[in-house]
């Protein structure tokens, strides 16, 4: 038996009258027992009927539920219950209240719709996430159909509030939820999860039951840009809560009217949480840039470090696309030695979320045998909150540098010896010529920590430099026209320009190193 009351009775009496299909009038009754949504339709419809012809009063009909409430906890064990949630945005099953015979057809077959659409996307997950959009004219028809019940509350001196009717969501999520977790084979639906599956209902049939709301309440309802109607969920409910019942009912029928039709899934869509891979990279080249480079629509390079590296990575992880970031970026012409530069990806949408380290170990030497250019180290799985890491404090930062130096003036080993003995010596760097189109005018205050000179001979040395990061060590190097000050070419008293410059190491501590 359903878990009902005497004081139900003139509730369901009420709702049955007036077409409401059986699980919304447990919605209204307030039945937060899951087993009771999950039961057939027309049992629960017998059930009801039976319900109010009993002469019985004043007895709890608390149920010998036994047999329902033994699969609901068998079920339990593989799908988690999601938490009742009382409705204060009162959408409704009333694709159903809106029909008794509406609602058997509307969740017929839905789950083999689901389950189809997500095993030909050929996701890999264990648990899921079913998120529901339900059309906008529902809150419509479930407010029309609380009036009706409201006005039987009060006659009778119930207590009922709006806010305690069950969330139509939650319950065409408990009677899903079962059913979907048996067509994917035991695969959980729960609350919480990285992947989720949104089903989108429609019903043109009653498209237009919101639109009274726009002349009684036009504030509610403005048009964005990306939105093709203004009869959203949120504006319908906030029309309804600025509306008074009794201009409501001018415009609206309570009970609402019995539809033909029910409500269909439009679009089913799958959708795991972005995925995030760590890892250090070198560049061996000086004629390959960070990121894809582009100008005026025209390609000028044939690849980039991004592309090398992330390819390999989309292709295993099956992903829609993906974000690059690094711990500050090289130019095209500089290389990255050492320990390498620190980088992250985030992927999007991926089909596979998870690899052993075995797994991951095999990505990483299918990237570095890929090509010559780059090669990636501490290749890695980390956390969304992790990927911040990379970028804290990244000014406090150091990096070290070695470049070629060449000098109008000939030299001696003993010119550039004093070099060894400046440290932190700090630079007021403007904006670079070479990057003011990307950047904004301003000038920067950077520090160079320690500096070594070695010989190479007479117009040629070496220049080794610890800074800190974000430190524009070419401009350094050649003054950049005196908008670095001070320059190489004011220490030496010539002329000075960088032939080649490497990064030899990014001081930044992470992600954590893996052995070999």
């Amino acid at each position: 038996m359903l878990p009902l009351k005497e004081k139900d009775k003139p509730i369901v009496q009420k709702l049955l009258s007036a077409g409401c299909c059986a699980r919304c009038v447990l919605r209204f009754c307030c039945v937060t027992i899951q087993a009771a949504y999950r039961q057939a339709q027309h049992e629960t419809l017998e059930e009801l009927k039976a319900f109010i012809t009993e002469k019985e009063s004043n007895v709890s009909q608390t149920s010998t539920y036994e047999h329902n409430k033994s699969q609901d906890a068998a079920l339990s064990e593989t799908v988690e219950d999601p938490p009742c949630k009382r409705a204060k945005l009162v959408p409704t099953l009333t694709v159903q209240s809106e029909a008794g015979s509406a609602a058997v057809v509307t969740l017929r077959n839905v789950e083999s719709h689901i389950a189809e659409t997500v095993k030909a996307q050929n996701y890999m997950f264990d648990t899921m996430v079913l998120s529901v959009s339900l059309p906008a004219q529902l809150c419509v028809r479930e407010h029309s159909c609380w009036l009706h019940v409201k006005k039987e509350v009060r006659e009778k001196g119930l207590v009922l509030d709006r806010d305690d009717v069950i969330q139509v969501k939650e319950a065409f999520k408990w009677v899903m939820q079962g059913l979907v977790t048996k067509e994917l084979g035991s695969v959980a639906v729960v609350s919480k999860s990285p992947f989720e599956v949104g089903v989108e209902f429609t019903h043109p049939e009653t498209e237009s039951d919101c639109h009274f709301l726009a002349k009684s309440c036009p504030d509610c309802f403005k048009p964005t840009k990306n939105k093709q109607s203004v009869f959203t969920r949120m504006a319908v409910v906030k029309a309804l809560e600025k509306i008074s019942d009794a201009r409501f009912l001018q415009h609206y029928p309570s009970p609402p009217l019995e539809p033909s039709s029910s409500c269909t899934p439009q679009d089913i869509q799958c959708l795991h949480m972005s995925v995030f891979i760590a890892g250090r990279y070198n560049k061996f080249c000086r004629s390959l840039p960070q990121t894809p480079w582009v100008i005026d629509g025209e390609r000028r390079m044939e690849s980039s470090v991004e592309e090398l590296i992330a390819a390999p990575i989309l292709s295993a992880f099956r992903a829609d696309g993906f974000n690059f970031s690094s711990s500050g970026r090289e130019d095209v012409d500089v290389r990255t030695l050492g320990n390498g530069r620190p980088f992250a990806m985030e992927l999007l949408n991926p089909h596979r979320s998870r690899f052993s380290k075995e797994e991951m170990k095999q990505l990483q030497e299918t990237i570095n045998e890929s090509s010559d250019k780059v090669r990636v180290r501490d290749l890695q799985i980390v956390t969304r909150e992790a990927m911040s890491r990379m970028k804290e404090g990244e000014e406090e930062k150091t990096k070290t540098y070695t470049a070629l130096v060449w000098t109008q003036k000939a030299i001696e080993k003993e010119d550039i010896t004093f070099i060894n003995d400046i440290k932190d010596l700090t630079l007021d760097q403007k904006t670079p010529l070479r990057v003011l189109h990307r950047r904004t005018l301003a000038i920067r205050q950077r520090v160079i920590h320690s500096m070594n000179a070695r010989y190479v001979d007479s117009h040629h040395f070496y220049l080794g430099l610890k800074t800190q990061a974000g430190t524009y060590i070419k401009e350094f190097v050649h003054g950049d026209f005196g908008r670095t000050k001070p320059n190489l070419c004011q220490l030496l008293k010539t002329d000075t320009d960088i032939l080649e410059l490497d990064v030899e190491s990014v001081d930044v501590d992470w992600p954590p190193p893996i052995p070999e």
